[in-house]
């Protein structure tokens, strides 16, 4: 199995509670984060803009996502300007589609060209990822987010879609792919196996980075020993017959 350290993708953490941030700014592993309004709306997050400079400061330089929360284009499109010029290190993130399964091609384009650095998010098919990958500018840094945790959901298996991603976006080296939404710590290994760029995890997922290579014995003992004192402390008792 490959160590940890071995790992050519690169872990993003994935979360809107900031002391969750601040406690993954501080491992080094962690090369960037992303976020959006489900998650901000999960940890309270009453002022977007407030909270997305508090962020900043505690993530430094590296990359960091916020996303656009209108409907219509032309409102996304200035949002993504105003939420481009709070730092340099921002990936503004662009839905797929609007509510109205609308492509956002043109303002993919538009907003690339102008070089605003672009996440475009909620993408599930490798024909989403051609044509966002066609809009993009070439000179201008991109990531492409495709929620693979969600695909399996559905029954499908990601990996195929993930691996033709890959090979779609070398027509963007400035492109980069993200593995979304993962459920488990082996979707990093996965990630890693197809050359996605990218793996964004939440916390709970990439707090499990410890037991990479654990020995699988000593982790079923310390299993069996988990059942026990918790069942130990939680008073339980059976009363048993003597044996005949």
């Amino acid at each position: 199995m490959i160590e940890t350290a071995q790992l050519k993708v690169k872990l993003f953490a994935d979360g809107a509670d900031l002391s969750g941030i601040k406690e993954m700014a501080a491992n080094p592993a962690i090369q960037g984060f992303t976020t959006n309004p489900t998650l901000m709306r999960k940890a309270g997050i009453a002022d977007y803009k407030a909270f997305a400079l508090q962020a900043l400061q505690v993530v430094g330089e590296r990359p960091i996502s916020f996303e656009v929360f209108a409907d219509d284009f032309y409102e996304m499109e200035k949002q993504a300007f105003e939420i481009a010029s709070w730092g340099k290190n921002i990936y503004v993130k662009i839905p797929v589609t609007n509510t109205k399964g609308e492509f956002s091609g043109a303002l993919v384009e538009r907003l690339s060209r102008a070089g605003v650095q672009l996440n475009v998010t909620a993408i599930m098919t490798s024909g989403q990822v051609k044509r966002v990958t066609d809009r993009l500018a070439a000179d201008t840094p991109a990531i492409i987010s495709v929620f693979a945790g969600r695909i399996a959901d559905t029954g499908r298996d990601p990996l195929p879609i993930m691996a033709e991603a890959v090979k779609v976006m070398k027509a963007k080296p400035n492109a980069e792919l993200v593995w979304a939404s993962p459920r488990e710590l082996l979707n990093i290994f996965q990630a890693d196996a197809v050359r996605c760029h990218i793996i964004t995890a939440t916390n709970d997922i990439l707090k499990k980075l410890p037991l990479v290579g654990k020995d699988l014995d000593g982790y079923s003992l310390e299993t069996v020993e988990m059942f026990y004192k918790d069942a130990k402390a939680a008073g339980y008792s059976i009363a048993t017959r003597e044996a005949a």
